[in-house]
């Protein structure tokens, strides 16, 4: 089999006819895939890599002047001194959950490698005493959801090449983990090639495979359009819609005050933010720059300015950003609608290549450029922008470390599962004896309102426990 016309008509045109260098090696099956995927490579957005990779600037301007610009005015769950009340904002996002008019979407397109988990990172084994996987816990919370306000939430789960298939399989064999599977829509976001840094040219790591690496959590509005998911969320009947990553098990996106404020305010995009302690705390941050918010990588902020403080001590830049995101579906249809809504973003890395004589070269040090697009892109697009500040102790354990490393390695969170548990359950009125390990069954326990009503109300656990399970 020859390479197709098209195909080397494209790798002529972009000058990577080097690509094709191995192809004779193949057998027809690896051909026909290798060609599917040269067929299946934008080459527009080839050049805008490569362009950007040059030093070029990006379709949109992202600069921001951080000399002059500040944390924006925060909403705090549950402050009366809010603009809007608490018990207002409950009220409106219980209505609005009550209504199904608000649809989901997590993002589960990471592998669990460095985790010690083979497979998608939904797989990893984080509950304290039941070792469920993170998909079980965070797909649990919307059960739990449908449990208390009647209603289903809509539920897109953003996947990759290299988790897709592995997550349609657990789920068929989980039951869904409760959900209605004709609720559930499921999409694979997009790979994009890693380019050499030096010469421009795409990569291969296998003499019929591109080096390549999932797009980024911005992916998800491209893949979302594309594969007609916009226009599902709104057969569903969803009006507004949040967003999750599958490695945070405390993420609280269908937190019905959050909602409320999100709703009340009439913004197009709310972010939940969780204060910084320390200058070097890897999130990152909002910031509100000539009436215009955006969020700014923790790698992209001075040290010096990490570090300034408030008159009061506070971190003058203290909002970190921790992925959990409320839109408008119409804002998002309208930004899908642009062709320059989430520009590109680069990353020096070592990316493992084959060499002119096909010999797999493995570098330790970075030799490549890999890109990706990022979802709070969008938030200078927002008309209006909702900030809402929560306790990292209730909505932000992410798991992103092996075991064993100084931070968000799976002891610290369970350790912060625990904690939240014993934290709900003395709001209920429950002890719990110290040094005894308890565990919420996520698909039956939001908060403590659903623990009052359980048989253990008003007891003392002296071993450990699943409540509600």
């Amino acid at each position: 089999m020859t390479p197709p016309t098209a195909v080397v008509t494209a790798l002529q045109r972009a000058d990577q006819q080097h690509l094709l260098a191995f192809w004779d090696r193949l057998d027809e099956p690896a051909q026909q895939a290798f060609a599917a995927q040269l067929e299946a490579v934008d080459w527009h957005v080839i050049e805008e890599m490569q362009r950007l990779a040059a030093g070029g600037s990006h379709s949109r301007d992202l600069s921001v002047d951080l000399s002059t610009a500040v944390t924006p005015p925060c909403l705090r769950l549950g402050d009366p001194k809010n603009s809007i009340q608490p018990i207002d904002a409950r009220h409106r996002g219980a209505e609005a959950l009550g209504a199904g008019s608000v649809g989901a979407i997590l993002v589960a397109g990471g592998q669990g490698t460095r985790l010690g988990c083979h497979g998608p990172k939904g797989l990893s084994r984080v509950g304290p005493l039941t070792q469920a996987p993170l998909f079980e816990i965070l797909l649990g919370k919307l059960v739990a959801v449908r449990r208390r306000y009647g209603r289903d939430v809509p539920l897109a789960i953003m996947t990759s090449s290299a988790t897709d298939a592995d997550t349609r399989r657990f789920l068929a064999e989980h039951a869904w983990c409760g959900l209605d599977p004709e609720r559930v829509f499921i999409f694979r976001q997009h790979d994009l090639p890693a380019i050499d840094a030096t010469t421009g040219r795409l990569l291969l790591d296998a003499p019929g495979h591109l080096a390549v690496a999932p797009d980024g959590h911005g992916g998800m509005l491209v893949a979302l359009a594309e594969t007609g998911g916009l226009d599902w969320f709104g057969n569903q009947g969803a009006e507004h819609i949040v967003s999750f990553q599958i490695d945070n098990p405390l993420a609280m996106p269908l937190a019905a005050e959050f909602l409320g404020y999100h709703l009340l305010s009439n913004a197009d995009f709310s972010t939940q933010v969780v204060r910084k302690q320390a200058p070097g705390d890897r999130v990152g941050i909002v910031v509100s720059c000539d009436g215009r918010h955006c969020v700014v990588e923790y790698s992209d902020l001075p040290e010096a300015l990490a570090a300034e403080r408030l008159p009061d001590g506070l971190l003058r830049f203290h909002a970190g950003s921790i992925a959990v995101h409320a839109f408008a579906k119409s804002f998002l249809d309208a930004a899908a609608a642009r062709h320059d809504s989430l520009p590109l973003h680069l990353a020096f890395k070592a990316v493992p290549y084959l060499d002119g004589q096909g010999n797999r070269i493995v570098p330790t040090s970075p030799n490549a450029i890999k890109f990706e697009r990022f979802i709070f892109d969008l938030m200078p697009l927002a008309q209006r922008v909702c900030v809402v500040e929560i306790e990292a102790s209730e909505g932000f354990a992410p798991l992103k470390n092996p075991p064993g490393s100084a931070s968000d390695a799976i002891e610290h969170v369970q350790a912060a599962l625990v904690a939240h548990a014993r934290r709900l359950l003395a709001k209920a009125g429950v002890a719990v004896a110290e040094g005894v390990d308890v565990e919420l069954a996520a698909n039956r326990i939001i908060d403590e309102t659903d623990i009052a009503g359980l048989p253990i109300a008003d007891t003392v656990i002296d071993r450990p426990l699943v409540i509600g399970g």
